[in-house]
């Protein structure tokens, strides 16, 4: 199991936020309100299987370019 550390999750909130700036055929403002919002209500979560699935969809939707 990979618990990514407070330094991965952070330079995953800022590389998602770069991403958003750059979008040309989604509005940005959805995107960058919903990463905002997913962020957000991640900070309760304490299951190390559920950080890990977080952790993993931001680093799906950045490798792949799409929403899942």
């Amino acid at each position: 199991m990979f618990q990514p550390s407070r330094q991965q999750i952070l330079r995953l909130y800022k590389h998602l936020i770069r991403y958003g700036n750059h979008l040309k055929l989604t509005d940005k403002n959805y995107f960058l309100g919903r990463v905002r919002h997913e962020f957000r209500d991640s900070r309760q979560l304490t299951s190390p299987s559920e950080i890990e699935f977080n952790f993993r969809r931001g680093e799906t939707l950045l490798k792949n370019g799409r929403i899942l």
